[in-house]
């Protein structure tokens, strides 16, 4: 027997959404597709209001002591009270509860999604951008009154494509052809010798975590490029989230390059440190998603995070940039860096400037470090005979 359900409905504080310019409605879905969704919980204390939250930001980095991902979880993850009543939220909207980790402060549920609306006050509705189709939704999300205070954010119900890709190509002169000899890019050791990267370190006992959101990498690749540029071949390894795989396209200017130039460039400078690839789908709930395995993975235990995908700041919602935000913080807590790249479009992160200035996220949180993006790529698919006419290899 369900427990009885209260009518009394609160908006969700900062999860009201704008409808996607551009968008197209195209009409219903179906009431029967089912969906998964993440509610984050509120913490059990505050990290901000933490002795170690302050020692961090007024101490030397010497001076610091960081905690344990296991510490972390016992102090600052989820009571599991509030789980536990927002597991008896979702069976009382006929949700399944899929997982409950409290480290993250997450609850992962699934359901139809005739059922996600009744629970959440949304209509959800079939939309179409750029060629790609996806789950849309206008408006604010709402639950029980009495559930209200402990989730901080519930992202997935709207999947649309929230991040791309930081790099491009710089296109040759109509007509012209690349010309063996001339100009071209720095490699990754050249760049890190002009930046005085200190010497006689090469990564070793550490992990890296980069995150992908579309594309993939051919190990064959990797290997060209490193015997190339005669650096061992790193350890690569790919984590799996929300169903996203290693997926190569077999074009560089596809999202493609932008993974083998973050391999490249880790790898190149770090051979001797683990990578861990971590691909997940292109969506608000995924990126969050992705970012929150890294910050807590305790199998990879990864001191370094690098993203290099990003938007304009003011595409997010409120309770999603608080959410990311927040999980920057835990990885500050934790001695985590997370590397974010601030776009390649000067103030407006977009290919037509837009008249007002707009900084990029997550590069904008003040708990990452925000850093230029490289202006071209290499190719890495070019063969002899095969240049791509917008190689920069020249």
């Amino acid at each position: 027997m369900k427990a009885k359900q209260t009518n009394t409905r609160v908006i969700l504080q900062g999860s009201h959404k704008t409808p996607l310019k551009g968008a197209k409605l195209t009409g219903k879905l179906d009431p029967d597709e089912r969906l998964e969704v993440t509610a984050r919980v509120r913490p059990r204390a505050a990290l901000a209001d933490s002795t170690e939250f302050a020692a961090l930001t007024g101490s030397p980095p010497a001076q610091r002591r960081h905690l344990s991902r296991e510490e972390f979880a016992a102090r600052f993850g989820a009571d599991p009270a509030d789980v536990e009543r927002i597991e008896q939220f979702a069976h009382e909207h006929d949700l399944d509860v899929v997982s409950s980790q409290t480290g993250q402060r997450t609850v992962r549920l699934s359901g139809t999604l005739k059922a996600m609306q009744a629970a959440f006050g949304v209509k959800l509705k079939a939309a179409v951008f750029n060629k790609v189709k996806f789950r849309h939704r206008s408006g604010a999300i709402s639950v029980p009154k009495d559930v209200a205070p402990l989730i901080e954010g519930v992202f997935g119900l709207d999947n649309r494509p929230v991040v791309r890709a930081h790099f491009r190509f710089k296109p040759l002169p109509k007509g012209k052809r690349p010309r063996a000899g001339s100009a071209r890019p720095f490699t990754p050791v050249e760049v890190a010798s002009v930046y005085n990267f200190p010497a006689g370190v090469d990564g070793s006992g550490q992990c890296i975590a980069i995150l992908e959101f579309g594309g993939g990498y051919r190990r064959a690749d990797l290997k060209k490029y490193f015997t190339g540029l005669g650096v061992p071949m790193p350890t690569v390894t790919t984590v799996s989230v929300d169903g996203g795989h290693n997926s190569p396209t077999g074009d560089p200017q596809s999202a493609d390059g932008e993974v083998m130039l973050d391999i490249e460039v880790a790898g190149a400078i770090a051979p001797k440190a683990k990578l861990a690839v971590y691909f997940a789908p292109n969506s608000d709930d995924s990126f969050l998603n992705a970012l929150r395995a890294a910050v807590h993975d305790s199998t990879r235990k990864p001191s370094v995070i690098s993203i290099s995908w990003g938007a304009p700041e003011l595409s997010s919602t409120e309770q999603s940039l608080k959410d990311y935000d927040a999980v920057c913080q835990e990885a500050a807590v934790m001695g985590v860096t997370i590397c974010c790249a601030a776009g390649d479009h000067g103030t407006d992160d977009t290919e037509k400037p837009s008249k007002r200035v707009n900084v990029d996220f997550p590069a904008s949180s003040p708990h990452v470090l925000a850093c230029g993006e490289e202006a071209s790529a290499k190719c890495f698919r070019c063969r002899p005979g095969r240049r791509t006419p917008t190689c920069p290899v020249r």
